[in-house]
């Protein structure tokens, strides 16, 4: 049985995401090289209002498409899972920016740098998380972090957003 406690609000989330929109236009000069690929499903939803930010400060659109990484898992077999990532855009020599939720493990980000490079060679790949929640399996560390909350393993974080759950916020699930 867990208690979930709301740790972020609809508020500091809109403020988060514009952190990072901003974050992202200063470490890229040239951000109309960027585009942005979002883990399905909330990373999906929050690279979308990444692109909206960035199209609104800086008045370019930015390209977004969703990566689907269950196929470069390392704890499924590749041959019962198909890869309908949804990338329209050609990503050779871009500047590809995955986006998810929340990074514990860094195994979903692994396997996002896989699927993006079964599609072609970028010229760099960026990482950005809503959350970041340390007990990292691999040596990967996100460029953009919207917030850390540091966990235990058995703690849960729960992401709701408006376009999945009808509201958006961040909540902590703990075991009682």
């Amino acid at each position: 049985m867990y208690r979930e406690t709301v740790i972020i609000e609809e508020n500091n989330i809109k403020k988060i995401i514009n952190r990072i929109s901003y974050e992202i236009i200063e470490k890229n000069k040239d951000i109309e090289n960027i585009c942005m690929l979002g883990i399905v499903s909330r990373g999906s939803d929050i690279a979308k209002r990444i692109g909206r930010k960035i199209k609104e400060i800086q008045n370019i659109n930015i390209d977004v498409g969703f990566l689907n990484i269950n196929y470069f898992r390392d704890d499924n077999k590749k041959n019962s899972i198909s890869n309908n990532s949804i990338i329209e855009f050609d990503i050779e020599g871009k500047d590809v920016i995955i986006v998810d939720d929340v990074i514990f493990t860094c195994r979903t980000a692994r396997a996002a740098i896989d699927a993006i490079i079964s599609k072609g060679r970028p010229s760099s790949i960026q990482l950005a998380v809503l959350v970041d929640r340390g007990h990292k399996e691999l040596p990967i560390k996100p460029d953009y972090i919207g917030k850390n909350i540091p966990t235990s393993k058995k703690e849960k974080i729960v992401v709701m957003l408006k376009e999945k759950d009808g509201i958006d916020s961040i909540a902590i699930l703990r075991e009682i």
